[in-house]
């Protein structure tokens, strides 16, 4: 019997039901403002400003509300006011009971629901002297985003409000709280929310608060979460964007020691200060939503590019792992086999790298998927794809990087079975898909891929995983595992060389990324582009020796990697380790640069 009342009184009978929910409006929960957002040298980069919502208990307004009056208060027409109502009422959604195949609506009278939202300090002043003259309403502090600096929106992201089924999800949220809905703000979510507090309230027979329920002894206080440090450097961030303007394309720089990301631009940009608050969202939202630029677009980590020369540097390296090569193998630049511009003969590594000699990477990568292991060509062909494959993910290629990113995407490495697909089983040799030697054809790479091949290169085989968050409070994150590629390190060192060339030599592709007093190890890369023209594309760190910086450009529809992206490489690596640009004239050519097409 008493199991059956129990059951009773939980499930069928929606009286005890409500009842819970009056006992629990005793108990009114603060909801602390977000953590603070700094960067890699403690400067705050997010913060809070504080706002206020009217709220609204309706049980409370009484039959004789002078709704008139009020709508003068606020400016609104009594219209505007029943549907402000009406929309509260529908945002609560509809609650089926199963048992007795009912719905009721969610919404209660007895509960606060936000009327007004996101109201300035200025704008509350004017109401709060007059709420006494309408039960129902009272003013709750609250708090919004404030970005200090108009840089890194792609990174940081955006919050907005809460919908019914992530409140249904979360019992932390309820209707009008604000949720991360793309960064930074939105990866770290539980880890900047905080914990909110209780403040229990005596009630009396009219429902009104009397005071503090046993002087308070039972309430807590609201805790802001710990800070989260990036490691991020805010002004690299800056000045990336300003270099970037009138460009469409990316920068993504790295400490290839850490896997830290420097900066991370996407381009064109937005203040991400335009995205703050419900009435900034659908103002600014759908705005940048048509711009043709497509500034909500996160290029370095969403858009596959073909990657290009670049890509050269991982295939010599596994040519000399598998032995294939060595560092003093040369090839005729045969123009024949593939197109490639005039330079002197590539007869070492180092030279083809320098060079960026197309056919010389043509046979490499020939002697790399053809190695006579199978007397059937197209059987050796297979296993000698899938063997580049397994380097290629030792590289982090053709997958998501493990990282602290939300919308990561893979790129694309092909393997037998993509080209089987394609052509057949044993239907395909190397001859079929030669154009993925020099970075074209099939495979594409992020500039977030790009970026941390850099870093490989600079650590001579090894890598974190690029991420943001350096720490978290005091405690550092040390969740992000070191993974080795399967290339050795000795065989970095002619590739290596062949980058400083690249740079410094008279003979290198890249000489406009040189900078006095440093040596720049990079290689250019010129993406062939089938709606346009060619993607500018340069990768480098810095110094060679003990490297604190890596990164990638590409800068779309400019053309040869050496004329655009190589140079603003070398101004964001000037920037950051002299934390100043004594290349005057190379800055003022870029910033001046206008590199958009139709």
């Amino acid at each position: 019997m008493y199991i059956f009342r129990l059951f009773y009184m939980q499930v069928v009978d929606d009286s005890w039901s409500n009842r819970a929910h009056q006992i629990s409006e005793k108990r009114r929960e603060i909801t602390p403002p977000r953590a603070v957002i700094f960067d890699r040298n403690k400067t705050k980069i997010v913060s809070n400003k504080t706002y206020f919502n009217l709220m609204v208990i309706e049980d409370k307004m009484g039959e004789d509300f002078d709704t008139i009056g009020f709508s003068k208060l606020i400016g609104w027409t009594t219209e505007e006011i029943h549907e402000r109502f009406a929309q509260i009422v529908k945002g609560e959604g509809i609650y089926y009971n199963k048992h007795n195949n009912t719905r009721i609506s969610n919404y209660q009278r007895i509960r606060p629901y936000p009327f007004l939202k996101e109201l300035t300090k200025d704008e509350m002043a004017k109401i709060a002297p007059y709420l006494d003259t309408y039960p129902g309403f009272y003013e709750e502090e609250t708090s919004m985003r404030y970005y200090p600096f108009p840089n890194a929106a792609n990174i940081l992201g955006y919050l907005s409000e809460v919908n019914a089924r992530e409140v249904k999800a979360d019992k932390f949220y309820k209707p009008s709280y604000n949720i991360g809905r793309a960064g930074i703000e939105r990866y770290y979510e539980k880890e900047l929310r905080g914990l909110k507090g209780v403040h229990y309230v005596v009630r009396s027979a009219l429902n009104n608060d009397v005071k503090k329920y046993e002087n308070g002894v039972f309430d807590t206080v609201a805790l802001q979460a710990e800070p989260i440090q990036l490691g991020l450097d805010i002004n690299l961030q800056a000045y990336g964007e300003k270099l970037m303007q009138n460009k469409k394309g990316c920068i993504v720089a790295i400490e290839p020691s850490s896997g830290e990301i420097l900066s991370m631009i996407s381009a064109p940009s937005f203040d991400p200060n335009l995205l703050v608050g419900r009435k900034n969202v659908s103002l600014n939202y759908p705005q940048l939503l048509k711009d043709e630029g497509k500034p909500l677009f996160p290029r370095p980590t969403q858009a596959e590019y073909p990657p290009g020369s670049i890509f050269k540097l991982v295939q010599g390296l596994i040519g000399l792992q598998e032995g294939v090569l060595t560092p003093n193998t040369g090839f005729a630049c045969n123009k024949s086999l593939v197109g490639c511009h005039n330079h002197p003969s590539p007869n070492t590594m180092e030279k083809a790298v320098q060079f960026s000699c197309n056919p010389y990477f043509y046979y490499a990568v020939k002697k790399i998927i053809q190695q006579g292991k199978e007397d059937n060509i197209y059987k050796d062909s297979e296993k000698g794809l899938d063997l580049w494959y397994e380097y290629m993910q030792s590289f982090g290629f053709g997958k998501k990087l493990n990282s602290d990113l939300t919308g990561l995407r893979a790129g694309l490495i092909p393997n037998s079975a993509y080209y089987d697909r394609w052509y057949g089983k044993h239907r395909w040799a190397f001859s079929t898909i030669r154009s993925i030697s020099i970075g074209q054809g099939e495979v594409k790479l992020t500039p977030l891929h790009m970026a941390n091949l850099a870093a490989i290169m600079a650590n001579r085989g090894w890598y974190y995983d690029p991420h943001f968050a350096k720490k978290i409070g005091n405690k550092p994150l040390s969740h992000f595992p070191k993974r080795k590629t399967m290339v050795e390190s000795k065989h970095f060192e002619s590739i290596i060389s062949g980058m400083w060339r690249v740079v410094n030599d008279n003979a290198g592709t890249a000489r406009r990324a040189e900078i006095e007093g440093i040596d720049v190890c990079g290689k250019t890369g010129t993406v062939q582009n089938p709606h346009g023209k060619d993607h500018s594309v340069f990768i480098a760190f810095a110094p060679m020796d003990n490297p604190k910086i890596a990164i990638a450009v590409i800068v779309e529809n400019s053309g040869f990697g050496g004329t655009w992206a190589a140079p603003i490489a070398s101004l964001m690596i000037e920037k950051y380790l002299l934390k100043e640009c004594k290349s005057t004239a190379k800055e003022s050519r870029i910033l001046k640069a206008v590199l958009l097409e139709p």
